[in-house]
């Protein structure tokens, strides 16, 4: 697959329709790097070449071939190439509806499966997440379905646990909870970072520092990450990107593209195609980086 970009990055980000809430990525990246972003889902990375550095609120831990990235909802990260080689990998973006119904049926996990491990090695896990692709893209929808449930089944049988419960909120956390409703709500003409602290009674300071506590990272880099999330589910709806770039905030398409491509991994125009299964003569779906005006990106993340 990779020889279709040459020995540059691609990918293929998109949805099989008879897997409803799992999104799929396989990926090769070099010169790419997620900002510090998260997910609404849960993300099950298996590496397949070279060394994934994926940045975590308590620091920076490496994947390589052999083993399973595993992040949480709202969990904010990064990831970047750990060597000149760059990364590959398959990856599942199942929907925490997904998780918590297979949780329900094969744990005794109570309340909110999660794990507290972001990397395991576990080549078998592995070998399943790239099988559950395998399967998709050839259109084996019985195949797909029965190892996607048994794959998320092994993982959280020997990684799971039940995500620990939001400690009661403080004050700060309070301001950081209606900052993220009044971004919201507000997304297309936010306030500056002092008006937003002044609606909320509070300084510029002390807003920055509860509301990177509560999220793992500071407003304006959440805002981008929602405004983001926002453009997939117009680009889902078939709305032009250039329509969606200007609904959710961003000034002009490029200005989507820019973000969406740091943070999902693949352009709008990619993104919106897999989500309709359009695929290319080859039955393939494969965005080399150059389409991407992705160069400028170093191998640090972006906080």
């Amino acid at each position: 697959m990779a020889s279709k970009a040459g020995k540059g990055e691609w990918a293929r980000h998109w949805q099989y329709e008879r897997l409803p809430g799992l999104d799929l990525l396989r990926a090769r990246y070099v010169r790419h790097t997620f900002p510090r972003h998260s997910h609404d889902g849960y993300v099950f990375g298996a590496v397949t070449r070279g060394v994934e550095a994926v940045g975590m609120p308590d620091g920076t831990l490496y994947a390589g071939p052999g083993s399973v990235v595993m992040i949480n909802p709202e969990v904010a990260h990064t990831a970047w190439a750990a060597g000149p080689e760059g990364w590959a990998y398959d990856t599942l973006y199942p929907s925490a509806d997904v998780v918590a119904e297979i949780a329900a049926e094969t744990t005794t996990v109570r309340g909110t499966a999660g794990f507290g491990e972001t990397i395991v090695m576990d080549p078998r896990a592995a070998r399943l997440i790239s099988e559950v692709h395998r399967a998709a893209e050839s259109g084996e929808a019985l195949v797909a379905d029965s190892l996607l449930r048994v794959v998320l089944a092994r993982l959280l049988r020997d990684h799971g646990t039940a995500l620990a419960q939001r400690p009661r909120r403080s004050a700060g956390a309070r301001a950081a909870a209606r900052a993220r409703e009044v971004l919201t709500e507000r997304m297309a003409d936010p306030p500056s970072l002092e008006g937003l602290a002044a609606e909320l009674g509070t300084s510029p300071f002390a807003l920055l520092r509860a509301f990177r506590d509560a999220y793992g990272m500071p407003p304006h880099a959440w805002l981008t990450n929602a405004r983001v999330r926002a453009a997939r589910r117009l680009l889902e709806a078939g709305i032009a990107p250039a329509e969606a770039a200007v609904a959710v905030g961003f000034t002009d398409q490029p200005h989507l593209n820019r973000h969406f491509t740091r943070i999902v991994g693949v352009p709008p125009g990619a993104y919106q195609r897999g989500r309709k299964n359009v695929q290319d003569a080859s039955g393939e779906l494969l965005v080399a980086s150059d389409a991407w005006q992705n160069r400028q990106h170093q191998h640090q993340p972006r906080q």
